[in-house]
């Protein structure tokens, strides 16, 4: 059980040097796009694929974050990740930042698929 609580930890620790590392202006703008939708999905109230989906629900949580915050670490500079780590651990004191943007654009997009699967059933059966 400790190894799970130090690698969330971590993982924790690396969404807030991403959350950090999007805003320097030493970032390319790809690496920047990349590392602020990842962070913008790590920081999100709600998942893309809901927690309540049988085994793909926690497929997010497990396998899709994670690999997101390797592929932008890999998309940054060292220094800047170093310059990073450093504000990251000042935040981790004070808690995360809430994206309810994004949080209402994942909504939104649930709404309209399972909106579309009303309609689509609806006219199926008249």
């Amino acid at each position: 059980m400790e190894i799970i609580k130090a690698w969330a930890k971590n993982l924790k620790r690396q969404v807030f040097i991403l959350y950090f590392a999007y805003k320097d202006e030493r970032v390319p703008w790809y690496a920047k796009a990349f590392t602020a939708c990842v962070v913008a999905y790590a920081f999100s109230p709600i998942d893309l694929i809901p927690d309540f989906i049988p085994i793909l629900g926690y497929l997010d949580d497990v396998i899709i974050v994670p690999f997101g915050i390797m592929v932008a670490l890999k998309m940054i500079p060292k220094k800047v990740i170093s310059d990073c780590e450093v504000k990251a651990e000042e935040m981790m004191k004070n808690g995360k930042p809430k994206n309810w943007i994004i949080g209402s654009l994942i909504v939104l997009i649930w709404s309209l698929i399972i909106l579309w699967l009303i309609v689509k059933a609806y006219q199926l059966f008249n």
